[in-house]
């Protein structure tokens, strides 16, 4: 048995991967042949995943038949989690697979640029600050040059009614790009990367009625983008939820709907349309010389049988080999691309590359399945297998219905690189990650490990690149097929990841070595150096001792195999409606000294929508109990010094309105019930009473995380016990300082602070709180969700008084 050596190839998206597919039916090909003769792009411009329009996206993809793609300025690295306790980059992650599975669903294609999602911001001046206006702009000036679109649609206006800053921005990027890209002035460095300059026919704003705002008006261009498709058999307002709902870390799951639906749009620039998005575009095979095409197409439209599909693979080649004969460009590739697609379909052809394992080695041996099926019978023969430069030539007759399995190994290179997500692996700037290479900027996500065959059609070879597979049967789920992933020989992960050092006692963290390579050998494990830290590592276990009384450091630990050095582990991340992530952080913890004082011992913990709090509670030095329904009504909760509820706690626990009586006794009797903030919109209502007395959950929040904080009453005991509170302790925290604060409220609540961003008048709701009986109940818009987690000094002494037993 022949030895290949595998790496993915790297091309421009993955919606350009020819592959062999599962199969489609009939009126779906049909659907997809007519679309064939169509040469027309909409490029849908917004901020974030979830932002865009699926409506529009999926009638213009499925009922005109363009090429529609939707470029999202950032991958929402900066929102709120529904589903888990993913937060940063490990959300973006989440939130990219979302994306990829709402275009799989609306026959969209989906871009990104570099920009980070750095949180909520109040405008666009404070968004590009943390950008890079110019940096972001090349990236979007890059996608249009690349993808070419007739007409450009931004989901957002330039003049602020999108609310969201990083909505404004894109508004305004997107119009800035519109221009640039067909100035070979501006960042001419694109142009040697096979790109030339494009100008878009026109800009235009797809106006909006929601968030209790109404854009439309009756002079606008309007299009009817309801509808319904008897190919897809499906009206494109069912398609679109579906796809809407793809969103669900975000809580945007919606309900199909039917019948007409119009989008209003208000001409930005360019000249304006009367009967359609690309008035006075060529959307026909004229546009690249391709009149001959079109005409076999029309012929091929007109002569399809839907019995039988295989009938239309001869006139499908013709068509193939036509197009290989017109000049080189952006319709050629694609209409390139969807041929060989047809022909996979029409034939009936299947093909499967898969492993028995999910993570591969590099040094060590791969074993792939291969599996191909002619199931129509059309003439086909298998060519060759092809690993990057190397062939493996086989001739070999696809019979029908009759499957050709191959087993093919191969020595996956040392030198090979694990698969972190290509914009993790460079360090990034506050504002933007760090992509250094021209051709994967856009890129939704990394390329496949893929296998290459080529089958030959009556005399026309044809080669798919098939992605190889995890595959395994689930008792429950039957066949799963997950992607694979390159890891490192050795892992090394170091916990906990924040670990604090109280009072500047010493502290421990652990180290965890995995070796994916049995032969590689570990010859040490190391911390690199930190000012000020005195470190001692035995067996594993690391101690040290900071003379800071607050402050925090980085420790890095590194594992040493012979003359290579470890310093990556991996994360894997599996949700049911997305494929599964892995990633690969660094080993580091973050080393928090802090002078802080406790005042109790047990804290129950109520989970939310997902956060970090009880790992938090448990470096403080309290013992955590995870509290459910049947918990709380059945458990004696004086045993709990605190209760804390996670975050939208009461947004997605119907039962714990059953349970505000007994939470309520528990405070009256010295307890203390902590509530982080929830929402109280159509996404998250409020579904239980909060709080002994009356209070209203507002849309006010502070997003400059530097923002000035003053003291209500500095004398107030929850700023004087067990810890003396002061400004200082407001330093160093990240993203924002609240969120959905409290307003309107009862006058038996106090407020502790008065905070505002710049040009706002100062709100008094970031945190509020009431004794009742012999306890404390607590509201908190405060976002110790994000300061905790991040390691925050002066965050977790204020947190310790929040929750701290109230004096005797």
């Amino acid at each position: 048995m022949r030895q290949f050596f595998l790496l993915a190839s790297l091309l421009f998206s993955l919606q350009l991967f020819s592959q062999v597919p599962g199969g489609k039916s009939s009126s779906e090909i049909f659907q997809d042949i007519k679309k064939l003769n169509v040469l027309g792009s909409v490029l849908y411009v917004a901020a974030h995943p979830d932002d865009e329009n699926t409506q529009l996206i999926t009638w213009l993809g499925n009922e005109k038949l363009y090429r529609a793609a939707y470029l999202s300025m950032t991958r929402g690295d900066g929102g709120q989690n529904l589903i888990g306790n993913e937060q940063g980059v490990e959300l973006g992650l989440i939130r990219t697979e979302e994306l990829l599975a709402a275009r799989s669903t609306d026959g969209g294609e989906q871009f990104f640029t570099r920009a980070f999602d750095f949180g909520y911001s109040k405008g666009p001046g404070e968004t590009f600050q943390f950008w890079n206006k110019e940096k972001i702009l090349s990236d979007v000036v890059w996608v249009i040059r690349k993808f070419r679109p007739d007409v450009i649609v931004t989901r957002f206006p330039t003049t602020g009614e999108g609310g969201h800053g990083h909505h404004t921005a894109s508004a305004i990027l997107a119009g800035e790009a519109f221009d640039a890209a067909g100035d070979s002035t501006r960042f001419p460095e694109q142009l040697k990367y096979g790109v030339g300059v494009w100008k878009p026919r026109r800009l235009l704003w797809n106006t909006f009625n929601f968030g209790g705002q109404n854009t439309t008006s009756s002079d606008q261009f309007k299009l009817d983008v309801g509808g319904y498709n008897s190919y897809l058999g499906k009206s494109y307002g069912e398609i679109a939820a579906e796809s809407r709902s793809q969103h669900k870390s975000q809580g945007f799951g919606v309900s199909a709907s039917r019948g007409t639906r119009y989008e209003y749009f208000r001409l930005i620039k360019g000249d304006a349309p009367h009967e359609g998005l690309l008035d006075g575009v060529n959307t026909t095979w004229e546009r690249i010389g391709g009149q001959r095409v079109g005409a076999l197409v029309s012929r091929l439209v007109s002569e399809y049988s839907f019995n039988s599909p295989g009938q239309s693979v001869p006139l499908l080649i013709e068509i193939y080999n036509e197009i290989r004969k017109l000049p080189s460009g952006v319709w050629r590739d694609k209409k390139l691309t969807e041929v060989k697609q047809l022909i996979a379909e029409c034939s009936g052809l299947f093909a499967g590359a898969y492993t028995t394992v999910q993570y591969l080695v590099p040094g060590k041996e791969v074993k792939i399945r291969l599996i191909i099926n002619n199931r129509l019978g059309t003439a086909a023969r298998l060519k060759d297998i092809v690993f990057r430069d190397q062939k493996n030539t086989l001739d070999e007759a696809l019979t029908r219905d009759i499957n050709v399995e191959k087993s093919i190994s191969y020595i996956l290179p040392d030198s090979a690189s694990f698969s972190q997500p290509y914009w993790l692996r460079l360090p990034m700037t506050t504002g933007a990650f760090t992509v250094n290479d021209q051709s994967m900027i856009g890129k939704p996500e990394n390329d496949p490990v893929s296998v290459g065959l080529t089958i030959d059609f009556g005399g026309t070879s044809i080669t798919y690149t098939i992605p190889v597979k995890y595959r395994y049967n689930d008792p429950v789920k039957g066949e799963v097929n997950q992607p694979v992933y390159v890891v490192p020989a050795v892992e090394i992960r170091s916990e906990p990841e924040v670990v604090l050092s109280v009072n500047q006692k010493p502290v421990s963290v652990n180290t965890q070595v995995t070796r994916n390579d049995s032969g590689a050998v570990i010859s040490e494990v190391k911390v690199a150096p930190v000012r000020g830290v005195t470190a001692r590592l035995k067996n594993g276990v690391g101690t040290f001792f900071s003379d800071k009384k607050n402050g925090t450091n980085q420790l890095e630990f590194k594992a040493v195999s012979g003359n290579r050095i470890f310093d990556h582990y991996k994360v894997a991340i599996s949700y049911p409606h997305i494929s599964d992530i892995v990633y690969f952080p660094e080993a580091q913890s973050k080393l928090v000294s802090l002078d802080m004082q406790i005042a109790g011992k047990n804290a129950g913990y109520i989970a939310g929508a997902g956060d970090k709090i009880p790992e938090a509670l448990v470096q403080m030095g309290y013992k955590v109990t995870i509290l459910d329904a049947v918990d709380v009504a059945t458990k004696n909760l004086s045993e709990f010094d605190v209760i804390v509820t996670g975050v939208r706690a009461y947004n997605i626990h119907t039962w714990l309105n059953e349970a505000e009586r007994k939470l309520m006794d528990y405070v009256k009797e010295g307890g203390v019930l902590f509530v982080q903030y929830n929402t109280n919109n159509n996404i998250g209502p409020i579904k239980a009473k909060i709080g002994p007395y009356p209070f209203t959950i507002s849309r006010t929040r502070v997003t400059d995380e530097s923002a000035q904080v003053n003291f209500v009453d500095k004398t107030d005991m929850l700023l004087n016990y067990p810890n003396k509170i002061s400004e200082t302790d407001f330093e160093g925290w990240i993203q924002e300082r609240s969120t959905y604060q409290a307003m309107d409220f009862s006058e038996n609540y106090k407020s502790l602070f008065l905070m505002n961003d710049k040009g706002e008048p100062a709100s008094d709701g970031s945190l509020i709180y009431c004794n009742y009986g012999k306890g404390r109940f607590v509201y908190s818009g405060l976002v110790f969700f994000r300061e905790l987690p991040a390691g925050v000094p002066g965050a977790y002494r204020l947190f310790a008084n929040l929750i701290a037993k109230p004096k005797s």
